[in-house]
């Protein structure tokens, strides 16, 4: 049976106060207590299926109660193209006008959930910051592990939004284009899964393998099966086995943006700062007939 409000007593980080630490992750408990308790902040479901509609039509069957729609395709990426990538930066006044939509006000943190990959989570995490937002977090496991404990789900169209007045500053968070990437003298840290790193399959760009020189970190190796981010010790140790102790000199990047956006969000998690992001990444890389391309581990 699912539960119902309240939680049982017990007090979590939002009862205190959800600003005195700011982590960019927090736990379905805490986002259960959160929302019970009238806590002020945004939460934004960053859904996507295909087929028409079909994120709106899976968040309008199930959502976190007060959460709002984004839709990433339209929200969190530009039009995709050869010069572009797949998922390329957004038009900013698209991110503009969803800022307004969800009501998000300054000083407000804004929590991100996706069905439970955390993928379109990632994207909006760092969406948003680049935007200028300095306080948003992603839910951890997303709503697979809200529905794994059991709290409550509702349908429909969502809450109406009323007062937003959060200024975007974007440009907030560095990145680094095709070019840079060309002439860079750092680390590149690749964040697919090995397979499509070692070029042994590629369903989604025009070649496989990856950019010469770059190291592989896999978003996946950085969450546990629940999908919920490893400790900051654990993470720092992955990426010091490929020689990356902070994020100084380092360039990440996965297909279109989508894992490289998790793994920065764990990086600065981890106390390791925050590296520049090759936001269109390998579909953009793939696309030139020019650009040298690295297969193997």
């Amino acid at each position: 049976m699912r539960r119902r409000w309240p939680a049982t007593g017990r007090v979590s980080s939002y009862d205190v106060d959800m600003t005195k630490k700011r982590s960019n992750f927090i736990n379905a408990a805490d986002i259960s207590d959160a929302v019970y308790l009238g806590k002020a902040y945004t939460i934004v479901a960053s859904m996507w299926e295909s087929g028409p509609r079909g994120g709106y039509v899976r968040y309008s069957s199930e959502h976190i109660p007060t959460s709002f729609f984004c839709d990433p395709q339209s929200t969190l990426s530009g039009v995709p193209g050869s010069e572009a990538g797949r998922n390329p930066l957004p038009d900013t006044a698209d991110v503009e006008e969803a800022l307004h939509r969800w009501g998000v006000r300054e000083g407000r943190p804004v929590v991100v959930y996706d069905q439970g990959p955390g993928l379109f989570a990632g994207r909006a995490w760092w969406v948003l910051r680049w935007a200028g937002l300095p306080d948003v977090r992603i839910l951890n496991g997303g709503l697979a592990e809200w529905d794994r404990l059991e709290y409550p789900i509702i349908g429909g169209p969502g809450n109406i939004a009323f007062g937003g007045d959060q200024e975007a500053t974007f440009g907030s968070m560095p990145t680094a284009s095709i070019d840079d990437v060309r002439n860079f003298d750092g680390i590149l840290v690749d964040t697919r899964q090995p397979n499509r790193f070692a070029g042994r399959r590629e369903g989604l760009d025009l070649k496989a393998g990856h950019i010469p020189g770059a190291v592989n970190v896999p978003m996946e190796d950085l969450v546990d099966k629940r999908r919920v981010v490893l400790s900051p010790e654990a993470i720092r140790e992955r990426f010091a086995r490929v020689g990356v102790t902070s994020a100084e000199d380092v360039i990440v990047y996965s297909g279109s943006g989508l894992h490289s956006s998790y793994v920065i969000a764990a990086m600065e998690y981890a106390g390791m700062g925050v590296p520049a992001h090759f936001v269109e990444g390998w579909s953009l890389w793939a696309a030139d007939p020019a650009n040298p391309v690295e297969r193997g581990d």
